[in-house]
Order: structure tokens, then sequence, then C-alpha cells
């Protein structure tokens, strides 16, 4: 165990420091809960199942039975809560001769930062892996697949057939593509795009696409139809955490899609050990991110 004494802050049992530099860093606004919808737990896991419905009437002849149906649960997907935690550890005499009181105070503002930014890359890395057929959903494929499974048969697709960087082509396909989502028995269902989520290398090309009332790159004198048919009402987030620099998403307002679970929020404690007077501060927190339904998203690696 790593204990913070007066040899590692030598400087701070002395008079005449002008500044401590490199702890003041303004941070990003949070990201992760533009990705994600949030849910309370009070239980080690959750678990979401879906649902195969019915499938369209068929004609009935007069004077013959009616055609039954059938219904089943489908495909189950489970989020196991996780604990993360930080933590330092001072020595008394560190706290009785620091001078500028840095070390105490100031260090328990680090694990908060700490905390705070573990749970955006935790967040991030389900965009991260979205095409990574090693990080799997609940019917056994990436979240962002041209073949997820149907209860009941058959396959759907939440990714673009052919890969495209972000571009207003790409982005009136995938809303083509979304118009068309049926359910797992095929019937048709009204989904729409909501946002879209980039890493910040796409930031400058998102906004020449969606910003100007006439298309880009043309010589024609053609609306902008993204822009003008307001495709995107939630807007766009940049997500710092993002690791791919030409992957892009869009999330729909389809229900019960990307979603993080709180089984214990950031709580932050400390203690003094008895024999030996140092000083314990520690955080730690418990949740999961996931994703159920993969209509919730659609993505793109990029080309």
């Amino acid at each position: 165990m790593s204990v913070i004494n007066t040899g590692a802050f030598g400087k701070a049992l002395w008079p005449g420091i002008n500044a401590w530099y490199g702890e003041e860093y303004n941070d990003f606004d949070v990201e992760w809960s533009k990705c994600f919808d949030t849910e309370y737990s009070k239980k080690k896991w959750e678990e979401d199942v879906s649902f195969s419905g019915m499938t369209l009437a068929a004609v009935k002849p007069e004077g013959q039975p009616v055609e039954y149906d059938t219904m089943q649960q489908g495909f189950i997907t489970r989020y196991t809560h996780v604990t993360y935690a930080t933590g330092f550890v001072i020595t008394d005499e560190m706290i009785e001769d620091d001078q500028y009181n840095i070390v105490g105070k100031r260090n328990s503002k680090y694990c908060a930062r700490s905390m705070r930014q573990t749970k955006e890359h935790v967040g991030a890395n389900v965009f991260n892996r979205a095409f990574d057929s090693n990080y799997a959903g609940g019917d056994t494929l990436e979240m962002c697949s041209t073949a997820h499974l149907n209860v009941a048969g058959g396959t759907y697709s939440n990714e673009l057939t052919t890969a495209a960087d972000l571009s207003e082509a790409a982005l009136e396909q995938a809303c083509i593509d979304i118009g068309k989502w049926t359910d797992d028995r095929g019937l048709r269902i009204n989904a729409k795009p909501v946002s879209i989520h980039i890493p910040v290398d796409l930031q400058f090309e998102i906004e020449r696409i969606l910003m100007s009332p006439l298309r880009v790159g043309t010589a024609e004198n053609d609306i902008n139809a993204l822009k003008s048919m307001g495709k995107f009402p939630k807007g766009v987030f940049i997500n710092h955490y993002f690791t791919d620099t030409d992957a892009w998403f869009l999330r729909t307002d389809v229900k019960d899609g990307l979603k993080y679970f709180e089984r214990r929020g950031d709580t932050f404690s400390q203690d003094n050990d008895f024999d030996t007077d140092n000083l314990k501060y520690k955080a730690t927190a418990r949740f999961s991110f996931g994703w159920s339904d993969p209509r919730g998203v659609f993505g793109s690696p990029g080309a």
C-alpha cells in the first residue's frame, strides 16, 4: 500500500512556494448521461428480457376457425453491478507539517475527479466496443451489427450495410434505415433518431453538415433536408472519451436501449489507522452500463 509521507511532498514543508500547479484543470460537463438512460437498482444485478409479440392477422375464411398466434420471451440482458474504488493514505506527520494544506484537503478532490472520470470511461467503452464481437448483448451479438437476431427468426440491422464516414448522405441513409425497422414479428415500429453522438475529432464535420440551411459542398441551391426536417431534435453531443476517431452513433427514441444502473452512488469516507495514525481517504461507487434493445442505437464505425 502506497502512503503519502513527508518525502513525497518535501516542498510543502517549507514556506516560499508561489503556486502548486497541475491540479486546477477544468473538467468537461458530465457526458455519459447524454448517452444513457438512468435507472436505479437495489439488487446484485438487473435483467431485461425481450418480448416476441404477434404477427399480422390472417384471413379467416367463412366458417373456419381463427388461426391463433403465440408470444414468448426472448433474449435476456443482465446488468451486473461493479464496485469501483480509489483512495489514498497520508501520514500524520505529513498532515501536521503541511504548510499549504495541499495534501489532505486538496487530494480529496482528486478522489472525486477520479470517480467521475472512471464513470465516463466505463460508459464510453460501451460505444468504443460497439463493433467488437467480444462484447456481446442478449442476442450474442455486439451492440451495432448488421445481423441482430429476432426471437421469432430473421435478422435486422442497426448499422449501415456499408460502413461509411460521417456525412450528409450517411446520416440520411441511417434515418431511412431506422424508419424501416420492425419489431420481432415483422410489424413496423415508429422509431426515430433523436441525437447524434460523436468523438471530438468529428465536431467540425458535424457543424458543417447540420448548421447550414443549404446543402454543404454542392453548387446547387438545395435545402439541407436534415436541418429543415429537424431530424435530431435533442442535438449533437461530443464525447471526449470515445476512442475511435471516425465512428459515429445515433440514439433513437426506442425504449430500453442504452442504460446506466446505479446501485450505489459516489460515497466518500475517511478514517484513522490506530497504530500508525495515518489518515485514509476513499471513494467508492457501484454501477453498470450496457444496452438491452439494440434498436435504441444506430452506428457506423466509419469507412
